[in-house]
């Protein structure tokens, strides 16, 4: 296995062609979103989340958590870190990893934000991680099983629905 050291200090293996992360690379992917855990803004719920998304491009996009008085106008950190990425170019993604203040348990991605990262392949990783650094690896098709995305949208449907009301 060859080890390429990434201009943000992430390092992954190459091996026949498939891309994973060392665990110096997960231990960095997780560190930067313990980081943009600290700009999180949220006053109301003091739940503050932050991500940190590894696009193929070996870029890295972070977002956290930013709510809003109205509450469902607030968005999550995971979707700010894709979102982020989408808008400067990139839609293919290698990984994401998601840090939170909860020390007791491994954060877990919400139904819509594992449905946001569904949207973008489900053959990726996703670290869940505790402040203390340790973590759970999962792939986005294990958040979300028996997924709906793009790919469906292309099936064939029928065709004469009416439209009477």
């Amino acid at each position: 296995m060859e080890e390429v050291k990434l201009r943000t200090e992430v390092v992954y293996s190459q091996d026949h062609g498939s891309r994973r992360l060392t665990q110096e690379g997960v231990e960095k992917l997780i560190h930067l979103s313990l980081q943009a855990k600290e700009h999180a803004y949220c006053p109301y719920s003091k739940f503050r989340v932050g991500a940190a998304l590894l696009a193929h491009d070996n870029r890295i996009f972070t977002g956290c958590n930013v709510e809003n008085a109205c509450y469902n106008l607030g968005v999550c950190a995971e979707r700010n870190a894709i979102s982020k990425a989408v808008s400067e170019g990139c839609r293919s993604f290698k990984a994401i990893a998601i840090a939170s203040d909860l020390n007791d348990q491994f954060i877990s991605p919400c139904g819509g934000c594992r449905q946001f990262m569904r949207e973008f392949g489900s053959n990726w990783e996703a670290y869940l991680s505790k402040p203390d650094g340790s973590y759970v690896k999962m792939d986005v098709s294990e958040l979300l099983p028996v997924s709906f995305g793009p790919e469906d949208l292309a099936m064939k449907k029928v065709l004469n629905i009416p439209n009477e009301y």
